[in-house]
C-alpha cells in the first residue's frame, strides 16, 4: 500500500509515523482553563491558568457546535468589564490537543487530571 494512502481521513503524518496534532495556543487576552462545574443556560465555572475561577458562557454563535463537559480543557477570553470574574469560551480542546498542551507545559497553572 502506498505511503500516501495510509490515513484515508486526510491526516498529516509526522516523521515518526504518527498523525500531526495542531493546537491553537492562547493569544494576548486569552487564557486556558478547565471546566469545573456546569451551571446550565450555557454557563459554567472554569478554573483558569492565572488562578482565578471565572463564570464563563458559551456565545450563541458556537453554542450548538461544541458540547462541553466537566474536566474539558477550554480556551477562554475574559470580559473587558469584570475580567477576573467572567469570560467567554472560544474553543474546546480535544483529548489529543489537551495532551499536547500538558506535555509542552501550557497547563501548569491548572490542576487537571
Amino acid at each position: 500500500m502506498p505511503e500516501e494512502l495510509k490515513f484515508e481521513t486526510g491526516e498529516e503524518i509526522g516523521e515518526d509515523g504518527q498523525p500531526i496534532v495542531r493546537v491553537r495556543l492562547p493569544k494576548k487576552r486569552e487564557l486556558l482553563g478547565e471546566v469545573e462545574q456546569l451551571l446550565g443556560d450555557r454557563r459554567m465555572n472554569v478554573k483558569c491558568s492565572d488562578g482565578h475561577v471565572r463564570l464563563c458562557r458559551i456565545p450563541g454563535k458556537i453554542r450548538k457546535r461544541i458540547w462541553i463537559k466537566e474536566g474539558n480543557i477550554v480556551l477562554i477570553e475574559p470580559w473587558e468589564v469584570q475580567s477576573k470574574e467572567r469570560g467567554d469560551i472560544l474553543l474546546r480542546y480535544t483529548i489529543q490537543q489537551a495532551d499536547v498542551l500538558r506535555k509542552n507545559g501550557h497547563l501548569e497553572g491548572i490542576d487537571s487530571l
